[in-house]
């Protein structure tokens, strides 16, 4: 199996591109569909040798403000593994190349929610979890908040520049505004 990183979704191959959507439907049944372009997605897919997309998923990067202070950070989205290739591994390979390719691409930290019973999964994948602390996405007029009622959801980063772990503290225990938009409301 090999991870495919393209630097935009649209140079996905289209053989490749429609098995990542149909992965993403399993898992996102009714939201799948393109990613806000000002968020600079970058697809990432793991391939058999013979051209099957066993697991996909989307980096999303934007520069956010915390306490006073700019960051550059990145997040996971529309993550999916096929059904009959679930419980193999791959969708945990897959999430942790996308953490390593965060890194490299020179993001100070990696940010996004996942749902509660996932916590395990990303941890596995060198994720660590921000106890009490909620991403609020959406818009300044319309936030979308991760604690909102419904949700059930834990945030989970990693700090990679030396300076996003010394301010990792920072983190924690609190609302962190992303403000993506209303096309990607929640990274």
């Amino acid at each position: 199996m090999k991870v495919r990183t393209y630097e935009a979704e649209g140079e996905v191959p289209a053989e490749l591109r429609a098995q990542a959507e149909e992965l993403r439907e399993q898992a996102w049944p009714g939201l799948a569909g393109p990613h806000d372009p000002a968020l600079r997605p970058v697809p990432m897919l793991l391939v058999t040798p013979e051209g099957v997309v066993t697991a996909a998923l989307e980096i999303l990067t934007k520069d956010i403000v915390h306490r006073g202070r700019t960051y550059r950070a990145s997040g996971l989205s529309a993550v999916a593994t096929d059904e009959a290739h679930r419980g193999r591994g791959h969708g945990r390979r897959l999430v942790a190349a996308a953490r390593t390719e965060i890194a490299e691409r020179g993001a100070d930290l990696g940010l996004f929610t996942c749902d509660r019973e996932l916590r395990g999964f990303y941890e596995g994948a060198g994720w660590q979890v921000l106890e009490g602390t909620v991403l609020v996405g959406g818009t300044p007029q319309e936030p979308f908040p991760s604690d909102r009622e419904g949700f059930d959801k834990v945030t989970v980063a990693s700090f990679f520049t030396d300076r996003a772990k010394r301010d990792a503290e920072a983190f924690r225990g609190c609302r962190i505004e992303l403000y993506p938009g209303v096309i990607d409301r929640l990274w």
